[in-house]
Order: C-alpha cells, then structure tokens, then sequence
C-alpha cells in the first residue's frame, strides 16, 4: 500500500474479510495480512474500528 493512501470502507472491510478467511484455511494472521498487502499494524486498528462490520453494509 503507498504511503499516505486512504482505503474506503468498503475496501477495509472487505480486506479484513480476506484475512479471516485465509485465517480459517490454516495461515497465520501475520502471513494472512502480508499476503493481503497491508500493514500489520493497520490490520489491528482497522478490526477495532470496522470489526463488526459486514461488507454488504460498509457499501451502503
């Protein structure tokens, strides 16, 4: 992700939806994040702020 770029909501929540699915198929969530291309740190703050929620919701 470059520097100083802002994702939308949707994109948020739809990445942290990928990383528990790869979370659930066996990989670590270090190796899930990092696959996904986003900051480890990032990750953490995201799923405090969108964790609960859906995807078809941050859309709308």
């Amino acid at each position: 992700m470059a520097k100083g770029r802002r994702l939308k909501c949707e994109k948020i929540v739809a990445s942290l939806h990928q990383i528990d699915v790869l979370t659930t198929n066996g990989k670590t969530l270090v190796k899930a994040i990092k696959e996904g291309g986003n900051v480890e740190q990032s990750c953490y703050r995201w799923r405090k702020i969108y964790g609960d929620i859906k995807v078809n919701t941050a859309q709308s």
